[in-house]
């Protein structure tokens, strides 16, 4: 006769073999669920998805809620792109559009300034000048920020010279400086990082600007440079009115302009322009400032 321990036993197998075949089976359609459910993923990134004809088993209802997202998300991408590419035209078309009138307007205003004697008509003349530089300068910059929105604008970074950046930004700020007396101080020091020059040019001119527009005459820029590991750090340091704690963050945003800048010229492109030219190099901008004791953008450039 078998004894009962004997019989526990050959329970205790079987119950184990069972339960081994159900794992081993159930692995299995897991695993076939999760090689469906990539290939449907695989297939939706590229643009090509298939959807199939499933049964009506829990798992294949997992399969069939994943096709249609994967499908959905499909058409929502080929949207997406095609709306894309008619922002790219009707950017392109505008710039076209608008660069040959505003050029002339301003080009005729300036003559117009120069060819008129009586008072009253060359202050109307001067007046015309200066709204037509203004419409130029805003048409340029929201030109700038949609092309780089929208991938028009493509950056390549590449090693370069840091103190040539620098060159060129002061070069360029210079003039505006000089009309207000103020003094830009470099500091020299050879470091290379990787950079598309012409854009990271835009981005340090665009922060300089700033640095000149709201420091007083008769005040100073600071261009300091410091060199660490990954990145290379370029301090743009002024004396001017500073920028409120709970506006720091705002400041990059675009179209932000805070309380104590309204009456100044620009409409708050241009460090929104600068932060989004600087991420798209993979560095970044930190600010530190303080009311009444100036400001510091800090600029990382990776190495």
């Amino acid at each position: 006769m078998i004894s009962i321990g004997a019989m526990v036993t050959a329970i205790g197998l079987s119950i184990m073999m069972t339960a081994g075949i159900c794992y081993l089976l159930f692995r299995k359609k897991y695993e076939k669920l999760l090689l469906h459910i990539e290939e449907m993923i695989r297939q939706g990134r590229n643009g090509h998805f298939n959807e199939k004809l499933y049964d009506e088993s829990l798992l294949s209802a997992v399969e069939n809620e994943m096709a249609r997202y994967v499908a959905e998300c499909t058409v929502s991408g080929e949207r997406s792109r095609e709306e894309k590419e008619k922002i790219k035209t009707l950017i392109a078309d505008i710039s076209h559009q608008t660069k040959t009138p505003i050029a002339n307007v301003l080009l005729y205003a300036q003559l117009l300034e120069e060819s008129v004697a009586d008072g009253e008509v060359k202050e109307y003349a001067k007046t015309l000048v200066q709204h037509a530089e203004k419409l130029n300068f805003l048409i340029t910059d929201l030109i700038k920020m949609s092309r780089m929105e929208t991938g028009i604008i493509k950056l390549c970074p590449k090693k370069e010279s840091v103190q040539r950046l620098i060159e060129r930004v002061v070069t360029q700020i210079q003039l505006a400086a000089h009309q207000k007396d103020i003094k830009i101080s470099v500091m020299k020091k050879e470091a290379e990082a990787r950079f598309d020059l012409k854009w990271t040019v835009e981005a340090l001119y665009n922060i300089c600007d700033n640095a000149v527009k709201y420091s007083a005459p008769n005040s100073q820029i600071e261009i300091l440079v410091s060199i660490y590991e990954l990145f290379v750090r370029i301090d743009i340091r002024d004396q001017g009115i500073g920028i409120r704690s709970e506006d720091q963050e705002k400041v990059f945003q675009r179209f932000y302009r805070s309380y104590e800048v309204s009456q100044e010229e620009g409409v708050g492109i241009g460090l929104f322009l600068a932060r989004e030219i600087i991420a798209s190099e993979g560095g970044y901008i930190k600010l530190d400032s303080k009311i009444g004791k100036g400001s510091t953008f800090s600029v990382f450039l990776p190495k």
